[in-house]
């Protein structure tokens, strides 16, 4: 096999089928802040075939701080923990895929296969709970990467987390798409109990073939409904979120996503327009080309009609909902199915006023500090 060199600008090849297969990203591009691109090219003696799948591999990094702080008008937190750094579900339309461009890496398939686990987040966790100007809000799990992907079963991570968040009285709302969390389930119920912990579910769709393609490693559309009726029956709250809704592809399904979210135990919902900043844009684009060929020029004309003619509009205030006539309509279908379920209700409040700061070597040490004034 022989390597070539390009510009960054040219499009890249797909990666063989067979070395990705159970994989979302159609291509392996390096991140825009690469000068070159590298592209594999067959030197005539069908080298390319000789090459390994892509496997998942998992590098340990140690972690300065656990808390993330956000100040974006268009969520409703200010901190979150991100205990991985990429995600092995492989749904193509992540939007947290361009942050593997910062480690060098490419946000197509490196991102779901060269993986970042921080062994120390929850003793970073505890250390920052326990700092004497430190003030509590709910704190955001998985606004990144999945908390629940597979590698957590091994690293277990979240669980440490959660453990941290439960013996503080921590307030905190988890996102995912994985039954994993259910792992955790006594954690989560002692904490609804006291109004410490919520849970929102995504479901991108309920046909299960569309789900394999967009979210090759998640589980069933099916399996996650399941999870929210056994979250739902512990007592644990349950937001279902369609996110992302793409024009053409999957907003038809809103109502009927809606029901058997609010037949599972669901008690809220919320939706994302689709989003494609920086190299999203491309990755989709190559996916809906072997995937659906005959919907691309379709779907990438809806969007444009979102993003007022462009692929993406990063403005707070749209870039999650887009406008325009076609993000209207999509907006109104799902508040209206939203009100017709009783899932419209405003946002579950967490508790702060019970946190109790932690009672390690940070802790004691504070408390002997507050003896003292």
């Amino acid at each position: 096999m022989t390597q070539s060199f390009a510009l960054q600008a040219d499009v890249p090849a797909p990666a063989d089928a067979a070395r990705r297969r159970g994989r979302g990203a159609v291509s392996n591009a390096s991140g825009r802040f690469e000068p070159y691109a590298r592209i594999e090219e067959d030197d005539g003696w069908d080298s390319l075939g000789d090459l390994p799948p892509f496997r998942t591999e998992v590098a340990l990094e140690k972690a300065r701080t656990a808390i993330t702080r956000n100040q974006s008008p268009d969520i409703a937190f200010d901190r979150s923990i991100n205990p991985y750094r990429g995600c092995e579900h492989g749904c193509v339309y992540c939007f947290a895929r361009p942050t593997h461009a910062f480690l060098g890496l490419s946000p197509g398939l490196d991102f779901e296969s060269k993986l970042t686990a921080k062994p120390n987040v929850a003793d970073l966790l505890r250390r920052e709970l326990a700092a004497p100007n430190y003030k509590p809000r709910t704190i955001a799990l998985g606004t990144n990467t999945d908390p629940y992907q597979p590698i957590e079963r091994t690293h277990r991570l979240t669980r440490k987390i959660l453990e941290v968040l439960e013996e503080t009285r921590h307030p905190v709302g988890l996102v995912t798409k994985s039954a994993l969390v259910l792992r955790d389930l006594d954690i989560l119920a002692r904490m609804a109990t006291q109004g410490l912990a919520k849970v929102a579910i995504s479901i991108t769709t309920l046909d299960p073939k569309l789900a394999r393609e967009m979210e090759p490693r998640a589980p069933t559309p099916s399996r996650r409904l399941a999870t929210v009726a056994a979250l739902a029956q512990a007592g644990v709250p349950v937001t279902v979120l369609t996110a992302p809704i793409i024009p053409s592809l999957n907003d038809h399904e809103i109502d009927r996503l809606l029901e058997a979210a609010h037949g599972a135990g669901a008690t809220e919902a919320g939706y994302v327009l689709l989003r494609l900043p920086n190299e999203i844009k491309d990755l989709v684009q190559e996916w809906l080309l072997e995937r659906h060929p005959g919907k691309v020029r379709r779907i990438l004309s809806l969007v444009r009609d979102t993003r007022g003619g462009k692929l993406y509009d990063s403005g707070w205030g749209v870039r999650q909902t887009g406008e325009g006539p076609v993000a209207w309509m999509i907006g109104r279908r799902f508040e209206a199915a939203a009100k017709r379920l009783k899932l419209d209700r405003r946002r579950l409040r967490l508790r702060t006023d019970l946190f109790t700061p932690p009672r390690g070597t940070g802790g004691r040490i504070q408390e002997q500090l507050n003896l003292f004034g």
